[in-house]
């Protein structure tokens, strides 16, 4: 049923076993130049040696849920977000919650771009070449196609960190259905093998469902960020393969080493965790920074597609 769906390229995953796979991986870029030196750009004088005078510049060229968490993240810490659409498809998680959807992207910059003729491809590559981080969710043959090639950018310029989130690796190949297979955030983590197991039918019979909504995809943005946040600092030159599978399987399998900490409970009662004597209840969820509930006043929103495109081409002279 796995290799049909992925025939008619409809995201599907057989529930693998317990592994521990390396879930970032740093591709060669051949002939890339030296990284940059170590640097901080926050909280620190402009000017300072090492400093830079202004926050990195990332382009989010991704969608949905991942991506944009990992851009979040990132701008949570000081950078400057350029959230990058196509006017005929933009992100669809603008069709989902709005709050949810603010909460990702408010604070970030928008451009809109007709990716279809060539001066739309040029300026893309334009902006793309102004980035200091650059995060995308497309398949490498996507990219190709609009005249970017991720280990082209990062070799280009010294201290480009080129961030590449995909449901199973840039060089993933199936053998039913070729390269790239599409994934979402639920079928990734069966492929990886991070699932619940319900045990309401009684008896020893249980029946693995999925573990949390699309949970590859917040481990995912977690993971990517963090790597990220490593890379600009240690002074970029990478290129990062973040696949979501890889990041379930690594959640998914026990460690190599017992964890110094346990946790007890459950959904009902709540959750406590116990590491060196002491213990901490999970805390319940709660609104985001920032006001995520429904009408609340002051709430930040996102940009409307492309509010920002022309000041953002004038403020990067890129035209």
């Amino acid at each position: 049923m796995v290799d049909l769906a992925r025939l008619l390229a409809i995201p599907a995953a057989e529930l693998d076993g317990s592994r521990r796979p390396t879930p970032i991986r740093t591709l060669p870029t051949v002939g890339s130049p030296p990284a940059l030196p170590a640097s901080s750009w926050r909280g620190a004088a402009a000017g300072a040696v090492g400093v830079r005078a202004e926050p990195p510049l990332v382009i989010d060229l991704s969608a949905m849920w991942a991506g944009p968490l990992c851009a979040h993240l990132l701008g949570e810490i000081g950078m400057r977000v350029v959230k990058v659409e196509s006017v005929q498809r933009p992100d669809g998680a603008r069709r989902g919650d709005p709050d949810f959807y603010d909460w990702l992207h408010a604070g970030h910059e928008s451009v809109a771009l007709d990716f279809a003729p060539p001066g739309g491809r040029a300026m893309l590559r334009r902006l793309v070449e102004r980035a200091d981080v650059v995060i995308e969710s497309s398949r490498p043959r996507a990219l190709a196609q609009l005249g970017l090639d991720a280990a082209e950018l990062v070799a280009a310029r010294p201290g480009r960190t080129w961030v590449s989130i995909t449901g199973y690796g840039r060089f993933y190949t199936d053998p039913h259905s070729g390269p790239d297979p599409v994934a979402f955030g639920d079928d990734a983590a069966v492929g990886g093998g991070l699932v619940a197991w319900d045990r309401s039918g009684g008896g020893d019979a249980v029946t693995p469902v999925f573990c949390g909504d699309a949970i590859a995809d917040p481990l995912t943005g977690l993971f990517a960020a963090l790597a990220t946040a490593a890379s600009v600092l240690g002074g970029g030159g990478h290129l990062l393969d973040v696949a979501m599978r890889e990041v379930a399987a690594w959640a998914a399998a026990a460690p190599a080493e017992p964890a110094p900490w346990t946790v007890t409970g459950c959904d009902r009662d709540g959750w406590t965790v116990h590491q060196a004597g002491r213990t901490q209840r999970v805390l319940p969820p709660r609104p985001p920074r920032g006001g995520a509930v429904a009408g609340e006043a002051g709430r930040r929103q996102a940009a409307v597609s492309g509010a920002d495109t022309r000041a953002v081409v004038d403020a990067l002279r890129l035209a």
